[in-house]
């Protein structure tokens, strides 16, 4: 959440629920709500690591709010992590693990395995499905960030059946 909040704030100086606001508006619905306690924890951070610098506002009417605006340096981090390129592919995956192991321990069935992930995932795709048709057509992002899940989870799908055909293909050793 680090680089997500520094990039909101080189748009300019906010509030820590501006920002949580920020986020939900540009991610939607399908993206998990940010914790708003989680945002001020992760602000202090920046704040103390020289990244943003916040300052106390009065307020008439109720307590001081602190705004935070991008440093130097927190624009230059910004900068450094755009030109960042993505994590490597996912090769310790959780799922492949249980998968991998589970003849070993006698306490779970490949096949069953398979087929409890594959209920989930497209459980996980009718959720998606729905929130996709739910979602304020001009929030391209939202409906962009939803098809890039589902076209994950469809890869996810489609690998789960080569796992299938793989494992029904070959014969257990004696």
């Amino acid at each position: 959440m680090r680089m997500q909040l520094l990039a909101l704030l080189a748009d300019g100086p906010a509030h820590g629920y501006e920002l949580k606001q920020d986020l939900e508006q540009l991610l939607g619905s399908a993206y998990p709500q940010p914790n708003v306690g989680q945002i001020y924890v992760t602000l202090g951070r920046l704040e103390k690591s020289g990244l943003i610098e916040g300052e106390e506002v009065a307020q008439s009417s109720r307590p001081n709010k602190k705004i935070y605006h991008l440093t130097a340096a927190g624009r230059e981090a910004l900068s450094a992590w755009f030109e960042e390129t993505a994590d490597e592919p996912r090769v310790r995956d959780d799922f492949f693990m249980k998968l991998s192991l589970a003849p070993r321990t006698g306490l779970a069935d490949q096949i069953s395995l398979i087929n409890k992930q594959r209920r989930e995932y497209l459980k996980t795709m009718r959720t998606l499905s729905k929130l996709a048709s739910a979602e304020d057509r001009n929030n391209r992002t939202a409906l962009l960030l939803i098809e890039g899940a589902m076209l994950h989870l469809q890869a996810d799908l489609d690998w789960l059946e080569r796992c299938q055909e793989e494992l029904e293909g070959v014969e257990e050793p004696r």
